[in-house]
């Protein structure tokens, strides 16, 4: 119950038929450079990526010696009534 190759032949006779060589090979053009465009556009896609993420920045608890110096601010937290 498949499309036998008679099928095949006739509907692409008809194809041809109702658009013509010069419209098909004008399809078949867009379409070759569309998934050209396609492809180039994946390769370029995986080149922009960075080669290693940078590592996350780790907090630092300062101990009651490093509290007092310049470097860091000391805040105090406010509750809210």
């Amino acid at each position: 119950m498949g499309i036998s190759t008679t099928h095949l032949i006739i509907f692409l006779v008809i194809i041809v038929l109702i658009f013509g060589t010069k419209k098909l090979k004008n399809i078949g053009s867009d379409l070759g450079s569309a998934v050209k465009g396609f492809k180039d556009g994946m390769k370029a896609g995986e080149t922009d990526k960075p080669a290693e993420a940078p590592e996350p920045m780790q907090a630092k608890v300062a101990g009651p010696e490093q509290r007092a110096s310049s470097d860091t601010v000391d805040v105090e937290a406010k509750t809210r009534s």
